[in-house]
């Protein structure tokens, strides 16, 4: 499979794209006004202790207060089985200590963001600080050597762990992840990573005990150099940046740490916009649109919600060629492979709800859930898919650190605050009507003035002027109507002269 990853950088934003086989994957992006925070390291102080949900507001120095949950303090004496080998922190069947017993107001701690602010959310932390290289992660207050679920041999994991545990006493006491990217690596590489990482942890205390509270200790790197040491892999054949300086800073980086990547980097210098070329920009907008249309003529319904997202799979104009259950089962497997993409390209996660076309097959059934499980797996966000439902629904999960591109790119309409839908002029009409009623009966004045959008006062001047003349017989008073060309459809206000 040939993979090709995009960088576009402009003064304010940076835009990276993975292109597979020509087809865009996933889009990130990063704004100077609003670099994502997690990975960050914040001296914060506990703002308020929430014993009835188990947690803790901190204040880290944002607009929001940050949320720190119970299961995610560390507590020492449980330190060393806290973590899973992919650097995740559970409280493994133990009981969660009470919230109260673990910090108090106005103490000051050491947290790490795990999810940026989300919504109206605050950002997610923990006390379980996990410092990224290249090859490995590094846990200070654990003692854990784990090592990443996506190297499946054995012998490799062993040889890798084996490594890792000989070097533990040449440094501070510490628990240790090794990554994906470290399989085949010599123990040369590993042990260069151990002594980065323990130096940069150092940095990291001295700055926490000098700096007061809400100041940022550690930042992690800016979207492209992050991008090089977490997603590329060997199967990127080009790295393409249209940005100069850029380049250069990119080269550096991965001269001294990702050396393999180094003869993939090459600088766009071309007239055309990179994201042009490769029909980015295009598949950008398609995104956001609600509608995705399928090969065969079917097509997806993606909803979005603050709860969870909906998709909906359709037919279409799709008409088969045996019968309705053949008909079915390909749109269902076709969207599988739209689905997979569609997460990954516009970010979704939390609960999402699949509903497939019925299938009365149960083996038509246990391929479609194959087939989606399968398109998942170059996915790195984590995720989950449950069986089919009584209701044929299937239900999963996806893990979420970052906004999703809509709410990146979008903002809710203020015209309709995001309902998506707007009340008719007729309605609108009524409602000017009622009012009517309710001021004439509350207040003297001479005669009505009403200041509403166009369409409806056209509405209320034509097919409703009967309404209108019975209405200021009934109440006595002239009513005049004035368009205010900057109201919405919905917005109207009846003045008294």
């Amino acid at each position: 499979m040939s993979e090709e990853l995009l960088v576009n950088v402009t003064p304010r934003e940076t835009r990276v794209a993975f292109v597979e086989n020509g087809v865009l994957q996933e889009v990130h992006i990063e704004r100077t006004r609003k670099r994502g925070l997690v990975g960050n390291i914040y001296k914060g102080r506990i703002s308020r202790v929430l014993p009835g949900m188990q947690a803790a507001f901190v204040d880290i120095g944002l607009e929001r207060t940050a949320f720190l949950h119970a299961s995610d303090i560390l507590v020492p004496e449980h330190a060393s089985r806290t973590v899973n080998d992919e650097g995740e922190h559970r409280p493994n069947g133990r009981a969660v200590e009470n919230v109260t017993h673990l910090v108090r107001d106005g103490q000051e701690i050491l947290v790490q963001v795990v999810k940026d602010p989300l919504g109206t959310k605050g950002a997610r932390l923990t006390t379980h600080l996990a410092i990224p290289a290249r090859f490995l992660v590094f846990m200070p207050g654990i003692s854990h050597i784990g090592v990443s679920q996506k190297i499946d041999n054995e012998e490799e994991r062993q040889r890798l762990r084996g490594i890792v545990q000989e070097h533990l006493g040449e440094y501070p006491p510490g628990g240790y992840i090794v990554r994906t990217a470290a399989e085949g690596v010599d123990a040369e590489a590993l042990s260069k990573d151990m002594a980065f990482l323990v130096k940069l942890w150092g940095a990291i205390r001295e700055r926490a005990a000098t700096d007061k509270h809400g100041a940022l200790i550690h930042e992690d790197l800016p979207l492209v150099m992050r991008t090089m040491r977490d997603l590329v892999g060997t199967q990127v054949e080009k790295i393409r940046i249209d940005s100069r300086e850029t380049y250069q800073k990119v080269a550096k980086f991965a001269g001294k740490f990702i050396q393999e990547i180094a003869p993939c980097i090459e600088h766009y210098s071309g007239e055309r916009p990179i994201f042009d070329i490769y029909g980015v920009e295009d598949e950008i907008s398609r995104a956001l649109e609600r509608k995705v249309q399928l090969k065969s003529g079917g097509y997806l319904i993606i909803d979005q919600t603050e709860a969870m997202t909906t998709i909906d799979v359709n037919t279409g104009a799709f008409v088969g060629h045996r019968n309705l259950e053949e008909t079915i089962f390909k749109t269902n497997l076709e969207a599988t492979q739209a689905i997979a993409r569609q997460l990954r390209l516009r970010n979704l996660g939390g609960i999402i709800i699949i509903d497939f076309i019925d299938m009365t097959d149960a083996e038509h059934r246990r391929q479609v859930l194959r087939s989606l499980d399968k398109a998942l797996e170059r996915d790195h966000a984590k995720s989950h898919i449950s069986e089919v439902s009584s209701l044929g629904l299937v239900q999963m999960t996806r893990k979420r650190t970052r906004e999703s591109l809509e709410h990146i790119l979008c903002e809710a309409c203020p015209t309709c605050n995001g309902r998506g839908t707007l009340k008719t002029p007729e309605t609108v009409c009524y409602e000017i009507f009622r009012e009517i009623m309710r001021e004439s009966r509350q207040f003297e004045a001479r005669q009505l003035l009403v200041l509403a959008s166009q369409e409806v006062v056209d509405m209320l001047l034509d097919e409703e002027s009967t309404s209108v003349v019975e209405l200021e017989e009934f109440i006595g008073r002239p009513i005049k109507f004035q368009v205010e060309g900057m109201y919405s459809r919905e917005q109207f206000d009846v003045v008294l002269m």
